[in-house]
């Protein structure tokens, strides 16, 4: 069974080790909103942090738009990220 869009999704984002919660999703358009944090115990800089993540993104063939510390956000993040294939 092929993996869905969110659940490739929340892999890639998995496999970096963030946490992460979907601000916005439109699966009919496969458009998604994620805020991003990074984990206590993460030693990365931020930037290297997104830098991973739109690394997976990109190979997904994902259109990846980041905002480093968004102020415009009912919750904490570090990033927020506006993805589409």
């Amino acid at each position: 069974m092929a993996m869905t869009e969110r659940q490739l999704i929340q892999e890639i984002l998995n496999t970096v080790a963030v946490i992460y919660e979907f601000e916005n999703a439109d699966e009919d358009a496969n458009e998604y909103t994620l805020l991003i944090k990074q984990q206590d115990n993460d030693t990365r800089s931020l930037e290297t942090v997104n830098a991973e993540v739109k690394n997976y993104f990109q190979k997904a063939d994902f259109d990846y738009q980041e905002e480093l510390h968004p102020t415009d956000t009912d919750k904490p993040a570090d990033v927020r990220v506006k993805i589409k294939r």
